[in-house]
């Protein structure tokens, strides 16, 4: 199985993005924002047929149109704050109707609907290198970033008070989560996209360690559920991305699972 170089490209991309999703999502669940990942997994089809359609990468297409709406989230929040739910289905309708019109005006190329469930075949050379420049840029912006992101996560408006740049902080973390996004495409897909940003986080909070714990174990839980999902999707012959979905939901509820016992055993 690893003497096959698209399995090698697989391996490395789905390592990254085991590293990138949980950095980008601890903050997103943390602020209870997941939805928003959610939503911006669902508009990187638009940025996917975009791309396709001008015959560029789909993957810098997804993160350029993807970065647009996240920017666009941020923007609607000065004007909806107490609607959230609404602001995602504004950008939801319109990065969905455009996908939809892309993809059925019969001027791609290229098969789009491929990305929606994820694909170890389609993982090039080119992709694995916008992928690596992707994941370490963000990377190291969480780390500059990462006291003014924490401080922003717990409580906004005493960030501002304390002189945070908290909306320019906020557009430069909706191109993160655009950049995570971009670069998961190609193995998990857009359709189960979101469960590698929010889940390997939601089983990470469950042992109630410290943010940085969390972080770690965020980390740990993602490559598991990844690696697991790319090596049995090989030889079950079935797209990576629902099976990754899968594992991560039952590495969750083990977790709970073992967390209960623990604490029943504690009681007694």
């Amino acid at each position: 199985m690893l003497q096959y170089s698209f399995m090698q490209n697989a391996i490395i991309v789905s390592f990254l993005i085991a590293i990138l999703c949980p950095c980008i999502g601890v903050f997103l669940v943390v602020r209870r924002y997941s939805m928003i990942g959610d939503t911006l997994s669902h508009a990187s089809l638009a940025g996917i047929s975009l791309g396709l359609l001008c015959g560029q990468n789909p993957i810098v297409g997804a993160f350029l149109f993807t970065s647009i709406c996240g920017a666009l989230i941020e923007f609607l929040r000065n004007y909806f704050r107490k609607y959230t739910d609404l602001i995602l289905s504004i950008v939801l309708s319109l990065s969905v109707g455009i996908a939809i019109t892309v993809m059925s005006s019969g001027k791609l190329h290229a098969n789009a609907e491929s990305y929606m469930f994820g694909s170890i075949l389609t993982v090039t050379k080119a992709d694995m290198l916008t992928i690596l420049i992707l994941s370490i840029l963000s990377v190291l912006i969480v780390i500059f970033l990462y006291h003014e992101l924490l401080y922003i996560s717990y409580d906004e408006e005493a960030a501002k008070i304390a002189g945070v740049r908290v909306r320019l902080i906020n557009y430069i973390f909706s191109i993160l989560v655009a950049s995570a996004i971009a670069a998961s495409i190609r193995i998990v897909g857009v359709l189960v996209l979101s469960s590698m940003i929010s889940l390997p986080v939601a089983a990470a909070m469950q042992l109630e360690k410290g943010f940085k714990v969390t972080l770690c174990f965020s980390i740990l839980f993602s490559i598991v559920d990844i690696m697991a999902g790319l090596f049995l999707s090989y030889y079950l012959n079935v797209a990576p991305g629902g099976l990754t979905a899968i594992i991560s939901v039952f590495l969750l509820l083990v977790v709970i699972v073992i967390k209960r016992i623990q604490s029943s055993l504690l009681r007694r």
